[in-house]
């Protein structure tokens, strides 16, 4: 288990930049959500694409019992690696949407 707070800003950093760097329609909206208090991190897509309302969730991250969970991942790019070259060791970080069965077969956390 490692420093929570590093852990913090770590996942507050890539959700930003995501957020920042990600092309999106004119009139879609990236929202980051930063609940610190549970410990929930999300970057959510809202807004309207013509006369489609679009309302998704493309990252969320939690923090759970002193690891990193990574409970959903809308991106192209693999979360964990970025997370571990910004220091957090892979046995804290747990794939959430991998079934717990599968997770026994990456590199990272099983829970």
């Amino acid at each position: 288990m490692g420093d929570i707070e590093k852990y913090r800003k770590n996942i507050q950093k890539i959700i930003k930049r995501y957020a920042k760097e990600r092309p999106l329609p004119k009139n879609i909206e990236g929202q980051t959500i930063f609940d610190t208090e549970r410990d929930h991190y999300q970057l959510l897509n809202v807004g309207w694409d013509n006369d489609t309302w679009i309302y998704g969730c493309v990252l969320h991250i939690d923090l759970k019992n002193g690891k990193v969970w990574i409970q959903h991942n809308g991106t192209e790019v693999e979360i964990a690696d970025e997370l571990v070259k910004l220091g957090i060791p892979e046995q804290d970080i747990v794939i959430g949407f991998h079934s717990p069965y599968k997770r026994k077969f990456t590199k990272f956390a099983t829970n």
